[in-house]
């Protein structure tokens, strides 16, 4: 088979591209250049190409690099500004991943003639019913099939993880005995287009202009600070909200855009029995019932009923569970929290 496989310059997708070579398929390296402003973390440094370039030199197999820069900022960083100008906290990395990683890079395979497309993510391709669906990886501590989840059956047909059987642990073996200089290379942890220096608040600064907010106590609603930036606060978040240390420990519990307002109080004030779910995507067909959710990255699986709500859905929780700040992707997972069902984002 002949097999598009993105090498990022991390140590998972030269893995990928090493196992896809051992099962005899004949592999193309591709690095897509997703981002052209100032870039020292994530996927899109230039050390990030060349390590790319320089594996694909070890394997001995071609290399391309595909511009993918004006895409990228209409379908990942525009959105991501405007979410925060909206009070929202946006995935950026599923977004890139559902319009860059995956359909796009899907796209011109198609037009080059390749067979499938490949990467490093650790999650797993399986099939149930005839219908092909995203599973869990085996290294449960690096799943990552929740940023993935949104692959239609069209590109999941034609959509390879070589690793996605094994544990972090084995890829980095494989790539130390192969040589390979990402062998040791830890992983990316960050946003490609925010840099170390600067972080959020400098790139969003630059972009939107901040407002500032009041901060009032949930219980009273009396005036407990002042806040810089509304649009850098998120649900939940307990740190960088203006309040003067050694009281009890507060928590946004509510953030009003119209009115510049945000809501602190006790952490109990975050609990709800139900999330609201829009902009749905189905691996197959709609489903409800008992389900798995995770609702980031790298958060715990929780149960709950599904119901449908007009074009989105409703998921009751079977105990209380702490609120899903509005923008957050919720995938959801069958019983067994194994393969993923659908998933969309919290309202």
């Amino acid at each position: 088979m002949k097999v598009l496989v993105a090498l990022s310059g991390g140590v998972d997708s030269s893995v990928a591209a090493s196992e896809l070579l051992d099962a005899g398929h004949e592999v193309v390296g591709i690095t897509t250049r997703l981002w052209g402003g100032e870039s020292d973390t994530g996927c899109c440094s230039i050390a990030d190409v060349d390590d790319a370039r320089r594996v694909a030199q070890q394997l001995d197999i071609d290399h391309l690099v595909f511009n993918f820069t004006e895409d990228f900022n209409t379908h990942v960083v525009d959105p991501y500004i405007q979410a925060h100008r909206d009070g929202l906290t946006p995935n950026p990395c599923i977004e890139c991943n559902r319009h860059l990683k995956f359909d796009r890079l899907s796209e011109r395979a198609d037009l080059l003639g390749f067979d499938a497309v490949a990467t490093g993510h650790h999650a797993q391709v399986v099939q149930r019913g005839g219908a092909w669906f995203v599973a869990r990886g085996e290294d449960t501590a690096k799943d990552q099939s929740y940023v993935v989840h949104m692959l239609p059956q069209r590109e999941l047909a034609h959509t390879l993880f070589p690793i996605g059987h094994m544990t972090k642990a084995q890829v980095r073996e494989k790539a130390a005995m192969l040589g390979l200089r990402t062998a040791a290379k830890p992983d990316s942890q960050d946003v490609c287009f925010i840099t170390d220096g600067g972080g959020r608040t400098a790139f969003l600064g630059s972009r939107i202009p901040f407002r500032s907010a009041q901060v009032i106590d949930a219980v009273d609603g009396s005036a407990l600070g002042e806040v810089d930036a509304l649009e850098m606060v998120t649900l939940g978040q307990r740190r960088g909200i203006g309040l003067v240390g050694g009281g009890p420990k507060r928590y946004v519990v509510g953030i009003d855009h119209k009115t510049a307002t945000l809501t602190v109080g006790d952490e109990s004030l975050l609990q709800c029995e139900s999330i609201a779910v829009r902009d749905v995507v189905w691996a197959h067909e709609p489903v409800v019932g008992p389900v798995a959710v995770q609702c980031s990255a790298h958060g715990a699986a929780l149960s709950g009923e599904l119901t449908s709500i007009g074009r989105g859905v409703s998921i009751a929780w079977d105990s209380p569970q702490r609120r899903v700040a509005p923008g957050q992707s919720v995938v959801f997972y069958d019983h067994s929290n194994t393969y993923v069902l659908g998933g969309g984002i919290a309202v």
